[in-house]
């Protein structure tokens, strides 16, 4: 018999506007999942019940009231412990914020709130984000539900472990360089890194930039689907959001596959392992037994890698430059390279990479005018050993710096377009493989309709975290 927790989000939102079971009933499941799962995965590192109970009584008052309710209204939701939470410790993985509490929520923390979720806590992140392995000093590391002696990806790696294990109904996360896409592949579960300016951040210190992005992690495309509902519109501090509210999100109406054009790339013309070109090999087959039109096809990525490195360089010398002024043997080793990296480079290399990034962004538009998704590897790697820091090699070739293992997403962040991560296929001893579907900019809900389309005919769609709940 299916447990509450188990059962979608979509399916918990109209139980609970159905009054088939209350606000209280679900956030007492979630934590009796917290308990029996959290010790041995250590995905929800901080914990606020009687604040989570509070909340949701208010729900239910809302409810019985008859009154208008949100989308989200009385589900359950921990938020990543990069976003500023009031009066709930915001540690973002570094000793240096060990015991801050904010006094003002982040936007999508608003958002999600005003929503209806009931927030109950915060889950694991590495050390201000950096990274795609979620481990820190404070905190520890948060270990893959399908075999807890691999990493579960990062940064949004406590997010995607509570949901795969069924902590939570839903979850928020970011993404730069694949934060959300890696560890929704790794974990089995869907991540969405919507298009530049869909899902605007504040407080911000790059408004202008579309290199970082919030996002929403689910079960299921429905489930991120509703949750874009809430967090999607624009807000006037981001000059670069988009004007479409997250209404666009409200009904997910099929798509005629057969009309799809698809670009599949097996690598992006990087290095993949070769365990993940095995269980994606049957991806265009699975495309074209949908109906739709498979070529192989990449977009002209030229200087994707040094543009990448520069801007995210100059993203963390604006973000935490201060913080390594004051502290910087208490940060870690790759944080302080990208900020060294920052001042090592001039103007002129922020300039050629402005330059570059701009030519990109024109190629790719040009190609998705011949195709309407891109198809390829979330992850060049399969799930690595949680005491590996980092990859430093794929199938033969070296990684020179701890986020050149990540291309297959970076490279695509680097486009502004919608990118999602699906669950596809599993290795042999049983790790997950997503596939990436990547739309055209702003076309983000044309992207979950053709996500949901793969998303029914999919096996791995299906099967979920059960290593570490037996």
């Amino acid at each position: 018999m299916t447990e509450l927790v188990d059962r979608s989000a979509v399916e918990l939102a109209a139980m609970i506007r159905g009054r088939e079971v209350s606000a209280r009933e679900l956030l007492a499941a979630s934590l009796r999942r917290i308990e029996l799962m959290n010790p041995q995965l250590n995905a929800v590192v901080t914990l606020v019940p009687e604040m989570a109970e509070t909340w949701a009584a208010a729900a239910d008052e809302l409810t019985a009231s008859g009154a208008m309710t949100g989308p989200l209204h009385g589900l359950p939701i921990a938020h990543k412990d990069l976003e500023p939470t009031a009066g709930i410790r915001t540690v973002m993985g570094s000793p240096l914020l060990s015991d801050f509490v904010p006094t003002e929520d982040g936007l999508i923390v608003q958002r999600l709130r005003r929503a209806g979720a009931v927030t109950i806590g915060k889950t694991n992140t590495p050390e201000f984000g950096a990274g795609s392995q979620t481990f820190n000093p404070v905190f520890g590391a948060t270990l893959n539900p399908y075999d807890p002696t691999k990493t579960c990806g990062g940064s949004s790696g406590g997010a995607a472990v509570a949901l795969a294990t069924g902590m939570i109904p839903i979850a928020d996360g970011s993404d730069m360089g694949g934060s959300l896409r890696n560890p929704a592949s790794f974990c089995n579960i869907v991540g969405l890194r919507p298009s530049a300016g869909r899902v605007p951040s504040w407080p911000n210190r790059t408004p202008w930039s579309g290199l970082s992005t919030s996002g929403a992690m689910g079960r299921s495309v429905g489930d991120v689907a509703l949750q874009m509902q809430a967090i999607s519109g624009p807000d006037r501090r981001v000059p670069i959001s988009l004007a479409e509210s997250g209404t666009i999100f409200a009904d997910l109406a099929d798509i005629d596959v057969g009309d799809v054009r698809v670009a599949w790339s097996p690598d992006l013309g990087l290095p993949v392992e070769q365990s993940v070109r095995s269980a994606l090999s049957d991806v265009p087959d699975r495309l074209e037994a949908l109906g739709c039109t498979v070529e192989e096809a990449l977009p002209d990525l030229t200087d994707a890698r040094e543009i990448f490195q520069v801007l995210r360089a100059w993203h963390f010398e604006i973000s935490y430059g201060s913080v390594y002024d004051r502290s910087a043997d208490r940060m870690k080793d790759t944080i302080r390279w990208n900020i060294e990296e920052a001042r090592r480079r001039g103007l002129a290399d922020h300039a050629r990479a402005a330059a570059a990034h701009a030519a990109l962004v024109v190629r790719v538009s040009a190609f998705f005018e011949r195709y309407d998704v891109l198809a390829l590897p979330t992850s060049q790697v399969v799930p690595f050993d949680v005491g590996l820091d980092w990859p430093r090699e794929v199938d033969g070739t070296a990684m020179d710096t701890y986020i050149d293992w990540m291309r297959s997403c970076s490279d695509i962040s680097l486009t502004g377009c919608p990118a999602i991560s699906m669950p596809s296929a599993f290795t042999t001893d049983g790790l997950p493989i997503g596939v990436q579907f990547v739309g055209r900019h702003g076309g983000d809900v044309d992207l979950l309709r053709f996500a949901r389309a793969w998303e029914r005919v999919s096996p791995a769609s299906a099967r979920r975290a059960t290593v570490a709940t037996r």
